[in-house]
């Protein structure tokens, strides 16, 4: 890994309960982790400062917000020169039903998860701009019936080292 940052139990600890409830007090995530409030909060800032911690946000039911579509789309394209990879993931950010998008390995080259409020909404922006887009090949999409799983992006495991295959390094 080659972007890895050195880091020990407790600052494992302290990205598990953020990553889980990023709202809470510095004396809450203190008690937590088991280290008192100030050592926490200049960790906290180390990972910050070390670009561990990116960002923080609100997660939004996109149901109750009128977003009733959620979709994922494979998208291939004919050349995959890196102009020509950057230039396709540069148009993404102009997009505001891409949430996210993410350059894949195999049959696609780009995976959108999109998010609109009805189907006519998205099935315009597939068939108006994504399809229509230069360099596009073969758009695939695939449309959610309910989420089953919601959690952060990394699975750090209670007890024991925070993250398969690293040493506990508190002792």
């Amino acid at each position: 890994m080659k972007d890895a940052i050195d880091l020990d139990s407790i600052d494992f600890a302290i990205l598990r309960e953020l990553q889980d409830d990023g709202r809470m007090t510095n004396v809450e995530l203190a008690s937590r982790v088991g280290i008192s409030a100030p050592p926490c909060l200049r960790r906290v800032r180390r990972l910050e400062d070390l670009g561990v911690i990116s960002g923080y946000r609100a997660i939004l039911d996109t149901g109750k917000l009128g977003q009733e579509i959620v979709a994922f789309c494979l998208v291939g394209l004919h050349h995959q020169s890196d102009p020509e990879l950057k230039a396709f993931a540069a148009l993404t950010a102009n997009w505001p039903l891409v949430r996210e998008a993410w350059m894949v390995s195999g049959e696609s080259d780009f995976l959108l998860h999109c998010v609109a409020p009805d189907f006519r909404t998205f099935q315009t922006f597939v068939l108006e701009e994504l399809t229509a887009t230069e360099n596009v090949d073969t758009v695939r999409s695939a449309l959610t019936i309910r989420k089953v799983k919601d959690k952060g992006l990394i699975a750090f495991p209670t007890g024991g080292p925070a993250v398969p295959g690293t040493p506990d390094q508190s002792t």
